[in-house]
């Protein structure tokens, strides 16, 4: 299982079209080229290190591997600490999504 935290409003438009494109906060797949990913153990970082303003809720995707047409890369995301993540070269089918949890602002 993969994880990737998406704005609410990008998942409803992905609902709409059968694929989810957004890369990550504010850039797309198009523009980056592959999706941010995350572990389990890593997404809750990437919140507060990338979404820490965000004052909407975020729509964390639960993504089953194994169900995506795109393939997935674990590549260093990290230099200093030689930590990978998951990227995922191509768009996220939403059938891949097993589950979702909206997450509230971190100032709610």
């Amino acid at each position: 299982m993969i994880y990737h935290l998406a704005e609410q409003a990008h998942w409803e438009q992905a609902l709409a079209d059968g694929t989810y494109t957004r890369s990550t906060r504010g850039r797309s797949l198009a523009e980056e080229g592959f999706v941010h990913a995350s572990s389990e153990r890593q997404w809750p970082v990437v919140r507060s290190r990338f979404y820490a303003d965000v004052t909407e809720p975020l729509v964390l995707l639960h993504i089953d591997e194994t169900r995506l047409s795109s393939r997935v890369v674990h590549e260093v995301g990290d230099p200093t600490t030689g930590e990978t993540f998951p990227h995922v070269y191509g768009p996220i089918d939403v059938d891949a999504v097993v589950d979702t949890t909206v997450l509230p602002p971190p100032h709610a």
